[in-house]
């Protein structure tokens, strides 16, 4: 990326949203808030994962249904499946959820590409090189281009490919992609988490599957290992941005309980409001910090 890209239009609003599977709850929560107040002073949104489909919802001003595809998709055996896995399927399976959700209570497109001058950007990981893809899509690339986001490896055994390039989940190189939010001009960024402020990232054990289960794709096994050092990053800017930068960090508090596979619904219900409660005070706060 060269130096004029990164210079121009530093004086945009960026929303960068986490991924984590299950514990996407909370983001789910907080833009429920987000879209209940008619909260949005965004031109620039950046979604990883789980994050990612929470944000299209969102733009798509559909403000229940990603409580509704936690709550009557992602909890049942059909997407989370660990005899499946053991017999050699999908433990995550997106192939399932992406039909049945595009069935059943699909993305308004139309709406999401209405809006003008709002940018959504989405992560992946290149498999071959094992670093971050920012896809921009369209009306026939979004779907896929999230379910890419979402396909952890191991987790989900699928090859899927972006213009011929073999792609998988942007959390391995970039979980909290507030660095490019940077890059891409903003320069007031709010992060809203799916982990706690003191959380370090420990990825020893997805390490360990993809050492073993990805022999064949040394820089995304490259990637995992590197997987703590880019958090960490990402955290550093967080805290300690530059000067220009104003960031506000909406996160979940300890008594959070949800996570990556938790299917329990009623800790995911009370998941959801700590998100709409937190969610609330965010708009608040930002609105406060932003008064002239």
């Amino acid at each position: 990326m060269n130096e004029a890209y990164l210079n121009k239009d530093k004086n945009r609003c960026a929303l960068v949203v986490e991924g984590g599977g299950m514990r996407g709850i909370f983001s789910c929560g907080v833009l429920n808030a987000f879209g209940k107040a008619g909260f949005d002073p965004f031109d620039l949104y950046i979604g990883v994962s789980a994050g990612a489909c929470n944000l299209a919802s969102h733009i798509a001003g559909q403000n229940e249904r990603n409580l509704y595809i936690f709550e009557h998709y992602s909890t049942t055996p059909h997407f989370i499946n660990f005899l499946k896995f053991l017999k050699g399927g999908h433990l995550i399976d997106l192939d399932w959820l992406w039909d049945i959700t595009i069935k059943e209570y699909r993305l308004d497109l139309d709406t999401i590409f209405s809006r003008q001058n709002k940018e959504f950007i989405i992560v992946v990981t290149s498999v071959e090189t094992g670093e971050p893809v920012y896809l921009k899509p369209d009306k026939g690339t979004l779907e896929h281009y999230l379910k890419v986001s979402s396909a952890l490896p191991v987790f989900y055994r699928e090859n899927l490919f972006v213009n011929n390039d073999r792609m998988t989940d942007g959390g391995i190189a970039d979980s909290i992609p507030v660095i490019e939010a940077y890059r891409r001009g903003a320069r007031d960024i709010m992060v809203v988490r799916s982990r706690h402020t003191d959380h370090i990232s420990d990825n020893t054990f997805m390490t360990f599957m993809g050492s073993l289960a990805l022999k064949d794709c040394p820089s995304l096994v490259n990637a995992m290992k590197n997987r703590a050092d880019a958090y960490k990053k990402a955290i550093q800017f967080i805290h300690h941005p530059p000067d220009d930068v104003k960031i506000m960090e909406v996160i979940p508090p300890k008594t959070f309980e949800t996570r990556r596979l938790t299917r329990n619904i009623d800790i995911l219900l009370k998941d959801f409001e700590l998100g709409r409660e937190i969610g609330f005070q965010a708009i608040s706060t930002y609105s406060s910090s932003h008064m002239n």
